[in-house]
């Protein structure tokens, strides 16, 4: 970044403020195609702003807050590095910036993994001139910020996080455009603690939160202390800060609107599947929205940031949970077990919103590790769907989804989309389903491939009525279709 300050009469009569560009207007950034591109920032009020980049030339006249915003036109994709110039009483050149395909990276600890604790990931040849990312510091605020921390700048290379290093990756390959990565993301943070604070005008679950947090004197008093501290955080102080709602919104989401991107990849769900049902009694870091209930939030959540951006086409890419059965491990199979079944099919709301997809990783997963290593897989299915859903490609992006179930002389017949070469990737009958009649009783069941769908029975129902597929905290299951993506969970009793 180049900083030079024009002098001029005026400038030597007045002292001016630096135009200052917000946080992410670095070196090395990368700006989406396809789309409008806001720049904004701070200045002297009244001050003229411009901004130039690849031809294009824009100004605005900074506001009586000084605050400044103006939007460049859409842009075609470009791996050649460019300068962007912003100027007012001063001037900066932001140098080898790209235009690509931008992707907010999101959640807890399983966005955060490391790329060395993911063996796969480590024998890929990731370094790619073409791929940047931007690592949001891991900060919270009571209030929400325009800026980040000083000194946090773009990146040449594959990010630290293992799902967003494999997602970089193929999709860098597969759309052959530069791919950015924000990536702010936090373990145990709760979907509550991403959370702008107006939404508790939504949930009442979360003002409930918000008021106890407020409330309570000793709670904020340390929040307080943690925030002003000059000193490194101690690792209590840490997970401690991390868990409360909104302040890490505030802080790591915020000073990021409404920066130009395709859209926000969410791997987080595992603080709120502590919960079953409602909000618990107990200490405050258990009192987390619920699996029951998680559906709802993320959906109230998606539209809220969708809102912050301005735009409906803001598209989210969730990642179901995985197998996990710690504690569960007599039961790992159970199709009525309180396990993450519910908080898969809580995740899978999200599709019922246009503009949002979410990867099927019912096949993935380690049976007691909540941090399990198979991450390169996520990466491939969440670049799949972008090119599916995001870049228009003919691509096969999901497993086989249920469409319908038709009663046939005491059996059920489940008929799939995304069925092309249906078949089990071990070759013997498929798994993981079981039946039931009215009184919820649940029988593994018999299954055969036909054609696009698989007939069901069992010896122990005359008359099945209900399914469950996968829905289990680990389930066996062996189901894909050609591309060998795996079938989606889903139920069809209440």
């Amino acid at each position: 970044m180049k900083l030079i300050f024009i002098t001029t009469l005026l400038a030597a009569v007045h002292a001016h403020a630096a135009v200052n560009p917000a946080s992410l207007f670095r070196d090395k950034m990368v700006l989406q195609r396809g789309m409008d591109v806001p720049v904004w920032g701070e200045a002297d009020p009244g001050e003229k702003v411009t901004v130039s980049f690849g031809g294009q030339s824009e100004t605005v006249i900074s506001g009586k807050d000084g605050r400044w915003m103006l939007k460049l036109g859409s842009m075609e994709a470009s791996a050649e590095g460019r300068e962007m110039k912003v100027s007012g009483a001063n001037e900066i050149i932001y140098e080898d910036v790209l235009v690509g395909e931008v992707w907010i990276c999101s959640g807890q600890s399983n966005m955060a993994m490391g790329i060395s604790a993911v063996p796969e990931l480590k024998k890929l040849t990731l370094k790619n001139a073409n791929i940047r990312y931007f690592d949001v510091p891991k900060v919270v605020a009571f209030e929400p910020q325009d800026s980040l921390p000083a000194g946090v700048e773009w990146k040449d290379g594959i990010p630290p996080s293992a799902v967003a290093a494999g997602f970089a990756h193929f999709l860098e390959k597969s759309a052959d455009v530069p791919v950015g990565i924000i990536l702010s993301c936090w373990g145990s943070s709760s979907i509550e603690a991403w959370m702008p604070r107006d939404m508790t005008n939504q949930l009442p679950i979360f003002k409930e939160q918000m008021d106890e947090m407020y409330a309570d004197k000793e709670r904020m008093l340390r929040i307080k202390g943690i925030i002003e501290s000059p000193k490194a955080r101690k690792k209590d102080d840490d997970i401690f800060i991390r868990r409360q709602s909104n302040i890490v919104y505030n802080a790591m989401i915020a000073p990021l609107v409404p920066y130009a991107c395709r859209g926000l990849v969410w791997y987080q769900g595992e603080r709120n599947a502590m919960n079953y049902d409602k909000l618990p009694d107990g200490p405050w870091y258990r009192r987390s929205i619920s699996m029951t209930g998680y559906g709802n939030a993320l959906k109230l959540w998606i539209q809220r940031y969708r809102k912050e951006w301005k735009r409906d086409d803001f598209h989210f890419m969730a990642v179901m949970l995985p197998g996990y059965a710690k504690g569960l491990e007599k039961v790992a199979e159970s199709p009525t077990a309180r396990s993450w079944a519910w908080m898969r099919e809580a995740q899978l709301e999200a599709l019922e919103l246009p503009n949002t997809s979410v990867v099927t990783t019912i096949d993935l997963g380690h049976l007691t590790n909540i941090h399990p290593k198979d991450k390169l897989p996520i990466g491939e299915r969440l670049a799949l769907l972008a090119q599916r859903d995001t870049l228009g490609n003919d691509v096969v992006a999901d497993g086989p989804v249920m469409k319908e179930v038709k009663k046939d002389k005491g059996k059920l017949i489940v008929q799939f989309e995304n069925t092309e070469g249906l078949k089990t990737k071990d070759g013997k009958a498929p798994t993981g389903f079981w039946l039931s009649e009215d009184t919820k009783k649940w029988f593994v069941a018999d299954a055969v491939i036909i054609n696009d769908g698989v007939v069901l029975s069992s010896a122990e129902l005359k008359s099945p009525k209900f399914i469950r597929y996968a829905f289990a905290a680990m389930p066996k299951t062996n189901l894909v279709n050609s591309a060998n993506l795996p079938t989606r969970p889903f139920r069809t009793d209440d």
